[in-house]
């Protein structure tokens, strides 16, 4: 045992004492005194991405734990601009012309007077009320069936870093009352409610991404709307600052509308739009997931006039023909012809645009009145002249064109053998004794017709597919047309020559008679027939129903660098559970493995390929579209 004298020990103790007093106070300056917080540093961290990331709300992240493996290090909303909201009313377009133009009278002369009342966050704006900054005051309403091209925005001042807005928007209609209809009352027609997240840029409500009518696209009872709505960006791309810092790692600084960091011929701004990785290359050319013949591509470059990648488009460029002479009508595609045309297809899920002269539109684009031509037939091909000439070469493939001409009618190829050219006739012989149209009104619906009927061609109904179609046997005397009462007279379809000419019917048929002598038209269509070479070839003075020029090439659909495989397609039908692109029309699927010395510049190894299954249409065996493009694991999940 070792000895220590009294007074070492005592300066022992001392010291240890003190090191105690020296820690325990440095123990509570770190654990209580108040600390000075380090301002938070953008952090770019590895990419880690799903497509839900794009397209859902920041709840609905959360919901999902879809935000569990993103180490989010800046969660503020609005650090570089003063936050506020922007809302786009892009175009109102009224229901119900359809209806009036097949009740005598003029009620559709009558355009609709309406406007729109909105509300963001408590701040409500009327539309009809305007106001000058000098005091001025008028009252505007939109008075016409459709409202393209009368935009209109309003902007809200949000408080900083909030996180949602609460937005609806509402349609008022002005409508006549009393005995005389001297007085009027403003009633809502429609109204939408949604509810807009800040840090995605996302909405949901009635409206919202992956619905069955369209992002920014409403089709109520009354009224069909376009809109959109974003915030104050500083980098004015439309993609929030959450997103570009904690998502996409792009620079908030930047206007990411003109970076394409993958080089798939689309830039960030709008693949981020409509979910699609902005930094993997997508086969955007032939990417067309909504199987209307317009590819991704296309859509992107059509942004400008609603095209929407995942609903099927129409467009058709329109042209008219001067007057003839004296007894002549100036040949145009009447805007009531149009909407009625609209309204059809909106009633089927499919957005029809019409360019009878678009505000912007390119050179040669629609509203152009051709020089005057008695006859147009399609064994003199003269529609090659307007085709060439008045069709811009940047518009083949994604619109078809429409002349509105004298004698004449028919839908036939300009080039090569696609069904992309088409001409209705407007000839006062036409309108006012073979088609017994002596109203206006009655014109404007034998038009709409006869362009029905010539769209439905470029489609794929055509009298080698069903035999109704384009069939005047009924003309060949009383005998005749009992027959055909009795058999194609049950193909109540606009297809059907007899109902253009006798029953002015402006539409196709939905089937309800049943085979062999009706189909359902609706169901057979096929959007991008318009843009492939068909399998029949109409010489000068054919004549339908041409069954006999079908040729049906024995050719397999093949990619380079990938293979076809039927295990992998199998798993996919299973995870599918029979979904289509195109609902209610099936599909056949194919799923194609990406093989070694394959040509596309990502890391995907499969391809979804889809064709829709008809019972008459007729789709050339090449025509497979490309719906989705993903990889399989190790595991065998699909990851789309």
């Amino acid at each position: 045992m070792i000895k220590i004298e009294k007074g070492k020990l005592k300066i022992i103790i001392t010291v240890i004492v003190v090191i105690a007093l020296v820690l325990s106070g440095l123990y509570a300056y770190i654990t209580f005194y108040p600390k000075k917080e380090e301002p938070k540093k953008i952090v770019i961290l590895p990419r880690v991405y799903t497509t839900e990331l794009l397209t859902k709300t920041y709840d609905e992240l959360k919901a999902e734990r879809l935000l569990d493996s993103l180490n989010i290090t800046d969660n503020r909303i609005s650090p570089l601009e003063n936050q506020g909201l922007v809302l786009e009313v892009k175009r109102i377009r009224h229901r119900g012309l359809l209806d009036l133009m097949f009740k005598p009278g003029t009620a559709w002369k009558k355009k609709p007077l309406f406007y729109f009342i909105s509300d963001m966050d408590g701040l409500k704006y009327i539309s009809k009320d305007i106001e000058s900054a000098g005091g001025a005051k008028a009252e505007t309403l939109f008075n016409t069936w459709d409202a393209i091209f009368q935009e209109s925005k309003i902007m809200k001042d949000v408080p900083e870093e909030q996180q949602t807005s609460d937005i609806t928007l509402a349609i008022m209609e002005r409508e006549k009352t009393g005995l005389f209809g001297f007085k009027t009352k403003d009633v809502e027609k429609e109204k939408i409610h949604l509810v807009y997240d800040y840090r995605t840029g996302r909405w949901t409500g009635d409206d919202y991404f992956g619905d069955s009518d369209g992002y920014g696209h409403y089709v109520g009872e009354n009224f069909e709307i376009w809109f959109d709505l974003y915030q104050i960006d500083y980098d004015e791309d439309g993609i929030p600052y959450w997103v570009e810092v904690n998502i996409l790692h792009t620079d908030p600084q930047v206007d990411d509308s003109k970076l394409d960091p993958d080089n798939d011929g689309i830039p960030t701004a709008w693949e981020w739009r409509w979910g699609y990785d902005p930094n993997v290359w997508d086969d955007h050319r032939n990417l067309d997931p909504d199987i209307d013949g317009i590819e991704n591509i296309e859509e992107y470059k059509m942004a400008k006039w609603f095209a929407d990648p995942f609903r099927p488009d129409i467009y058709v460029e329109t042209d008219g023909m001067q007057k003839g002479g004296l007894f002549d009508i100036q040949h145009v595609f009447w805007k009531e012809s149009q909407e009625m045309l609209i309204e059809r297809f909106c009633q089927h899920g499919i957005n029809l645009y019409i360019d009878d002269g678009w505000p912007g539109g390119p050179p040669n684009g629609g509203g152009e009145i051709l020089p005057y031509y008695d006859t147009l037939s399609q064994d003199s091909g003269m529609m090659l002249q307007f085709y060439n000439n008045h069709f811009p070469d940047d518009r083949k493939g994604i619109f078809r064109y429409l002349v509105v001409a004298h004698n004449s009618g028919f839908c036939h190829p300009s080039k090569f053998n696609r069904y992309d050219t088409l001409t209705i006739d407007s000839s006062p012989y036409k309108l006012y004794l073979r088609r017994a149209a002596f109203t206006p009104r009655t014109q404007r619906i034998v038009l709409a017709s006869a362009a029905m009927h010539e769209l439905g061609h470029s489609m794929g109904i055509a009298p080698w597919t069903i035999e109704g179609c384009d069939n005047i046997s009924f003309a060949h005397g009383k005998e005749a047309k009992k027959r055909y009462l009795e058999t194609w007279g049950n193909y109540k379809s606009v297809m059907n020559y007899y109902y253009i000419f006798n029953k002015k019917l402006v539409d196709y048929s939905d089937g309800s008679s049943g085979s062999p002598y009706d189909q359902n038209d609706w169901l057979e269509l096929y959007l991008p027939t318009f843009q492939i070479e068909a399998n029949v070839i109409e010489e000068p003075f054919f004549e339908p129903p041409g069954k006999d020029k079908i040729v049906n090439e024995t050719v397999s659909f093949s990619i380079k660098g990938w293979v076809y495989d039927e295990n992998l397609t199998r798993q996919y039908l299973k995870k599918t559970s029979g979904w289509s692109p195109i609902d209610p029309i099936k599909c056949k699927w194919r799923v194609y493995r990406r093989i070694e010395n394959g040509t596309q510049p990502s890391d995907r190894n499969i391809r979804i390929y889809a064709q829709p299954i008809y019972k008459t249409t007729i789709v050339p065996p090449l025509a497979w579209t490309l719906i989705k493009e993903g990889y399989v694991d190790g595991e065998g999940n699909f990851h789309l």
